[in-house]
This record gives structure tokens, sequence and C-alpha cells, in this order.
């Protein structure tokens, strides 16, 4: 379905009037989303009380904004307001006003894909991601990152891409100079082929000629066609254009004819991106502070993600890298976001032990991944992984932990994994663990709980969930996995209505931490996750085998 989008320049802190211009004129043409360019905020050094006055008004949702408006950073720190209101409002200003993030990719409601680069090349920064998500400074490694996003229907950036006025016959207007150009930039547009690209250049429109990139065999690609945009600030001397409107399909089939005065790509080709040799590398790759931001009340169902997007994926380049606590060959652990215990939940823990196990083959099921000798490799590391765990769990209480792990397995799911939780011994002595799976099943009128084991699920005629029960023998070694567990299989029929979350609130509900059933609901800052991932990824070193077979 084609989407209309409405552009601005670089606001600079004129919040009422240019909000008030879009309103107006949405409510003529009834815009699917704007996107604002460069610099939302004044400038910093020169806040007059006006720009408070609006700013406070954003924040506390008196200026009307009247359909979902996205921004980036440009040349300007965010005001210490937005910053702070960003910590904790995951992306929303105010309602109907989203950050990007400074490097990122979104996949808006409307299906639309939209990859950002905000701000400057920081020159004291020659390698590796930008740290601060909120100064406006990226490295090189920022847009390479976004390289992994593989294609894109908008691309924004601060600044324009070098050489793009190559083979253009649009000249600038007169005295005015070409704005700031970064090689990173041009890089990023050729690797992602946008639609459209846009930029900024405060005092003047400027609308090259679309141009076709090049294909990996360096031979002319014509169905990527891009138009290269950069708007004008709002309120420029020159009365500049600084608005910019059109319609996009992002279903819609490539062009079969070239727009007249297509020319060809104005960036050098460059070498044919290869792919990355080792996980290190990949690791390397991704940020850890971007996420997608869309309003959770226009979200429409559509394709299941790529690995380029998938949560669980290293192919993402906005996989949130600093929870990543143990990488082997087929699978990796990382410590949950949102995690359901907490550093007090249990004395002998002083940090949360939720752990996902997660196979590096993006597939929706361990019997679907392919080939079969992969399939089996990642069964057998994700259980080395488990028992791992468990001996950590052993050490560290002194037999006074159990363990529960469970696995969702669903044809039309997205990326299989395993969730880890410690639990006190006594509990699943009890019985009350495998009691509280079977109870909440039949208050839900699932399906009974089976006792047995199946391996990689190959074996099982459909989807399943399936929870293992572990508690140690309490023997006198207690480094070692020497326990008993015990293997629950739930059978779900083809399009049961299963909740996703049905693991979580048991455990939830036994541990007496119903108030932390959503994950939403336990957020935690930058810092406050690598410190646990830290204290996680110490205890749990002398049981991880990755680093042996290093």
């Amino acid at each position: 379905m084609a989407s209309k989008i409405i552009v601005t320049g670089a606001v600079k802190g004129r919040l009422s009037e240019v909000f008030d211009k879009i309103s107006r004129l949405h409510t003529k043409t009834s815009f699917s989303l704007a996107i604002i360019l460069g610099d939302l905020f004044a400038d910093p050094t020169e806040t007059s009380p006006e720009d408070e006055t609006n700013l406070t008004a954003l924040i506390n949702g008196e200026i009307n904004i009247a359909l979902p408006t996205y921004f980036t950073l440009g040349k300007f720190t965010l005001p210490q307001k937005i910053v702070d209101r960003l910590e904790y409002s995951d992306a929303e200003i105010c309602p109907n006003l989203y950050f990007l993030g400074k490097r990122s990719t979104t996949k808006t409601s409307e299906g639309l894909r939209i990859v950002t680069l905000g701000g400057s090349l920081d020159p004291q920064i020659t390698a590796g991601l930008s740290k601060d998500k909120y100064l406006p400074f990226h490295t090189e490694g920022d847009a390479k990152a976004l390289h992994g996003a593989n294609t894109t229907d908008i691309l924004v950036t601060s600044h324009w891409p070098a050489s793009v006025r190559s083979r253009s016959n649009i000249k600038l207007p007169e005295a005015a100079e070409e704005p700031p150009v970064e090689q990173c930039v041009a890089d990023l547009c050729s690797a992602l082929k946008p639609r459209y690209h846009f930029s900024t250049s405060d005092q003047f429109f400027f609308e090259r000629e679309p141009f076709f990139h090049l294909s990996e065999d360096d031979q002319p690609d014509t169905s990527s066609i891009t138009r290269f945009i950069s708007l004008a600030a709002y309120n420029n001397p020159q009365k500049q254009k600084w608005l910019y409107a059109f319609t996009i399909d992002p279903n819609a089939a490539p062009p079969t004819t070239m727009p007249p005065g297509t020319t060809a790509t104005p960036f050098n080709p460059s070498k044919k991106r290869q792919r990355l040799p080792d996980q290190e590398h990949s690791y390397s790759r991704f940020n850890n502070s971007d996420r997608h931001h869309r309003p959770h009340k226009r979200a429409k169902r559509g394709p299941p993600p790529g690995p380029s997007e998938c949560f669980f994926c290293l192919a993402n380049p906005n996989l949130t890298t600093h929870l990543i606590t143990s990488i082997a060959n087929d699978t990796y652990l990382t410590t949950a976001k949102g995690s359901l215990s907490t550093s007090t939940t249990y004395h002998s823990l002083p940090f949360p032990c939720h752990i996902l196990i997660i196979p590096l083959s993006h597939s929706p099921t361990l019997h679907s991944i392919t080939p079969s000798e992969t399939k089996i490799s990642t069964y057998k590391e994700m259980t080395r992984y488990r028992h791992a765990l468990h001996s950590l769990l052993n050490s560290t209480s002194k037999g006074a932990l159990g363990a529960v792990t469970w696995e969702v397995s669903r044809a039309e799911g997205i990326h299989v994994h395993w969730q880890f939780l410690p639990v006190a011994v006594e509990m699943v002595k009890q019985g009350l663990v495998e009691a509280a799976f079977k109870v909440e099943a039949e208050n839900e009128k699932y399906p009974t709980f089976k006792t047995k084991e199946i391996g990689d699920g190959t074996g099982e005629q459909g989807d399943f969930f399936r929870v293992w029960i572990w508690r140690p023998s309490g023997g006198v070694d207690t480094t070692l996995d020497d326990g008993e567990e015990k293997e629950l299989v739930l059978p779900l029929s083809e399009g049961f209505r299963f909740d996703l979350q049905f693991g979580r609130r048991v455990m939830a509900k036994l541990l007496g931490l119903e108030g932390r059933m959503n994950w939403r609901d336990c957020g935690q800052s930058d810092e406050e996750e690598k410190r646990d991932a830290e204290g996680f990824k110490g205890a749990f070193k002398r049981f991880d085998f990755s680093l042996e077979e290093e």
C-alpha cells in the first residue's frame, strides 16, 4: 500500500510553528508519517527563553503532533531534558514524536524501512562504534555497521555523500557552497541502494537527478534507483524549499523504465562486500543502542523479519551486543533483556542469571536448521551450554539452586532459543515447578504436558512448548553438573493460539515476581545491563567451554 510522507528540513527549535504547519497540511493530505532532518532543537549555545518554553510544552504534550513523526541527530547536542526523557521513554518524546537514534534501522507500521546515520564524523575516533547515543558524532564504524541492513526504502543522513554531484547537471544556487561531505555516507548509500536519500543543506534546497547503482558484478542495476534530496532549514533567509512530500509503496515492483534524466551512480565502484570471516568480526559490527521504533497502535503484521532485523541474529546491525557473554561454534549466550530474576533474587548469585541460549542459525525451530550436520552440532552445543550453566549454579549455590529451561518451537516462529532461569532446589524437589506448568496449562485450556525426551524435536509432528526441570544431586563435588533433569513437552497443533510468554509467566507467578512478568517493565540502563552481564561472565568463565576451544 502506498504511503504519503512529508519531510522537513532542520527545525532548530521552532517547534510550534513547524508542527502547526505540518498539522494543517496533514488535514488536507492525510500523510502516513513525517520525518524531520537535521536539528529539531535549537543550538544549545543560543537557547532563548522561548526555546525553553517550547521545549517544556513539547515534553508535556502541549504541542499538537498530528501524525507519527521521526527525527534524528543533526549538528547540535540534544537538550538535556530530551536526553532525560529518552532514557526512560523508549524513544518516545511525546505522543507521535519518536527519536530514530544516531544509527538505526527502523521498520514503520506501513512496512517502510528507514536507515539513519545522524551527526557528523567524529575526528577523535578512528575505529569502532561511537559510545554515546545522543552526542551528534558518528564514526566510520557506525556507517559500516548499517551496511548490515542490506537495503532500505529511505536513508537519512546529516551529511551529504562524497561526490554526489558527480555526473549531475544540477547547479547549486548562486554563491551557495556545497555542505560537508563524507565518504562513509557515500559507501552506505552504495551498499543500501535506497529509493530516497535525504540530507540537509540549511541555506538551500538541492534535488539531484535520479541515479542507478551498479550490481555485484559492477554492471548497471537499473532496478535500483536512488533520488538524493537535501532540504533547507525552516525559515531560511533565502526562502528555499524546506518541505518535501512524496508517495512511496514499499511493496511496489522495481521500475521497468528509468525516470527522465537518470544518470549512472556518482559514487566510485568499491570492492565487493565479502562475507565476514568469523564470528568475532561479525560481533564487532553491531551497535548496542538502537531499537525498532513504531507506534504500537499502528502496528500491522508483516512478513517475519530476516537475519538483519531479527533480535537474536548476529547479522542484525542493531543487536544489543553488551548482553552477549559467550560465543561458541554454533550458538551463543546472552543475558536476558528485562531479566525476570535480579541480582538480589538469590543471595548466592550477585547478578541476574536469566540467560538465553541462542543458535547462530536463523531458524524458527531446531529441527528446521540446515544442513543436518549443523542441526545436530547446534543441539549438542546448546545442551552443553545448559549443562555448563547447571555446573555454575551447582558451584555458586552449593546445591541450593536448581534450574528451569524452556523453549517455544513453532514453524511460524522467528528464531528458536532456550531461556534458562535458576529456581530454589526445594521447589524442584517438592514438585512445585512441574505442578506450576501443568496447572497453568490446565487453566489456559492448553493440551496436557507429556514426560518425554525429544532431542532436537525432529520426531515431533508439529509445534510444541518444552521445559527442562533440573536439580543437583547434592554430591560432594559441586563443580559438576551431576543432577537429575526432567523433560516435559506440551504439543501445540497448527494454528493453536499460544502465549509466547507462557514460560516466563509461569515462573514469575511461582517465584512471586508478578511485577516483573512483562520484560518491558524491567528496563535497565546500558550501564546496569553491562554490569550484570560482566558479573555473569566472570562467574561463568571457568565453565565456558568456548574459551577452551579458541
